[in-house]
C-alpha cells in the first residue's frame, strides 16, 4: 500500500503505455563507460582470483582478459568483464577463456602463471567443460561471443590435454 506522498511521487509515471513511460520503464541497468565506450572505472576491469576457502587467504589475484580497442591501442593487462568461469583439471591446470579478447588460457592454479593460451574464432563467453575418451582427456569451450560488443560465432572449439 503506498502512502498519499508516494502516490504524489508515482503519478508521473502515467499508465506505462506513452513513449515517455516506456521509455522510463526500460532504462534498466546501464554502464558507466567513458567516451570510447570503456568502463569508466580504475582498472582491473576484471581479475582472476585464486581463494583459499579453509582460511579465507587470497592466493593471488591477476587481470584477466583484455578489450579488443585497449589490445588495438597497444596496451594490455587491465582486465575485462568476463562471463564465463574457470575449470581445474586434477593436474591443477586451470582453463578459462570468457572475455572478449577471444583467448582461452591455462593458468598453473597455485600461482597464476600462465602456462598456454589460443585464440578462439569468437569470445568464449561459457564455461569449459572436459571429459575423458580412452584415458585421453579433452576441453571444450563453446565460442560464441555476441556480448561486449563482439560479434556472434557458432563454434565449438577442443582440445586434447597432453598425456
Amino acid at each position: 500500500m503506498y502512502t498519499a506522498n508516494e502516490k504524489q511521487q508515482l503519478s508521473h509515471l502515467g499508465d506505462g503505455n506513452s513513449a515517455t513511460d516506456i521509455a522510463y520503464l526500460n532504462a534498466r541497468f546501464q554502464k558507466l563507460t567513458d567516451p570510447e565506450g570503456l568502463p569508466a572505472s580504475k582498472p582491473p576491469w576484471g581479475t582472476l582470483t585464486a581463494i583459499d576457502l579453509k582460511h579465507s587467504d587470497i592466493l593471488w589475484r591477476i587481470p584477466l582478459g583484455d578489450y579488443p580497442e585497449v589490445l588495438a591501442q597497444g596496451e594490455s593487462g587491465y582486465g575485462s568483464e568476463n562471463y564465463g568461469g574457470p575449470i581445474v583439471t586434477a593436474g591443477d591446470v586451470l582453463f578459462i577463456a570468457a572475455t572478449p579478447d577471444q583467448m582461452i588460457k591455462a593458468y598453473n592454479k597455485h600461482n597464476g602463471e600462465v602456462l598456454w593460451q589460443a585464440r578462439w574464432p569468437a569470445a568464449g563467453f561459457a564455461t569449459s567443460i572436459t571429459y575423458a575418451v580412452d584415458g585421453r582427456q579433452y576441453l571444450v569451450v563453446a565460442a560464441g561471443g555476441g556480448k561486449l560488443g563482439q560479434s556472434s560465432g557458432s563454434s565449438y572449439v577442443a582440445f586434447a590435454l597432453p598425456d
